[in-house]
């Protein structure tokens, strides 16, 4: 049964039907300071790589965008403003605490008129086929239980030449940043999350489950695996994060 197949949440092995629980846990804990938390534990350089995310999106007035795990929605109030009052933006996230931060936080900002909201699951998307012009993922594929399901299920409703967007922590390019980078992640993070969101276990599993994710080679191999016509891929910050685009045919 597939309940019964093994994955990895953090470092840890459970059966594949209990992970999306967890996660859900996670970020049902971590929803109300996931923004502070990540200009803290980022320096504020996630908005550099979101800005970065968003021009590689090739995106124009009136077309269509589904922002998968938007959480609290960065990215979709910048796609909203370009893609103006004839385009669509879809803020999807499988978590509703997330889901209703996102959904404030853009209200609050005044971005009501192109933007919807869906609870879902990336690996079941429930969208017609060949439907968006642009999809994006940020830091939210290293926490989908199956990825090639999910890879599969947003080139079913990318329209033929529509492309897809895979921002990710990912493996830094040189052992000096990835040593600092694992002190940081281990010791430093837990303890921030702890101080901060009175929660280090969260934040714990956050460092955890970046290390279990594929480098990005590897998850360049399963874009172009899963049928995607193309697949580039651009370090940021030493390789700390990479821009996975993936393009239909």
């Amino acid at each position: 049964m597939k309940d019964q197949e093994k994955t990895h949440f953090g470092f840890e092995t459970v059966n594949a039907g209990e992970k999306a629980a967890k996660v859900a846990d996670v970020f049902h804990s971590v929803a109300a300071k996931y923004d502070i938390m990540n200009d803290l534990m980022s320096g504020g350089v996630h908005r550099l790589w979101k800005m970065f995310t968003v021009e590689s999106s090739a995106l124009r007035p009136g077309q269509k965008v589904l922002d998968i795990a938007g959480g609290t929605g960065d990215l979709s109030a910048k796609f909203s403003r370009i893609v103006g009052p004839k385009g669509q933006v879809v803020l999807a996230d499988i978590n509703e605490s997330m889901l209703k931060v996102g959904r404030d936080k853009l209200i609050n900002k005044g971005l009501v008129g192109n933007l919807s909201y869906v609870q879902a699951d990336a690996q079941y998307l429930p969208f017609p086929d060949n439907y968006f012009d642009c999809i994006s993922i940020a830091f939210g594929l290293r926490n989908v239980t199956d990825k090639e399901l999910a890879m599969r299920s947003m080139l079913r409703i990318l329209k033929p030449g529509g492309r897809l967007l895979v921002l990710e922590f990912s493996k830094p390019e040189n052992k000096a940043l990835e040593k600092i980078y694992d002190t940081y992640s281990f010791r430093l993070l837990p303890m921030m999350g702890k101080l901060v969101a009175n929660d280090a276990e969260s934040y714990q599993y956050l460092a955890e489950s970046i290390r279990m994710h594929p480098d990005q080679e590897t998850l360049k191999q399963m874009l172009l695996d899963s049928g995607f016509n193309s697949c580039s891929y651009h370090n940021m910050t030493g390789g700390i994060v990479a821009l996975h685009k993936a393009i239909k045919a």
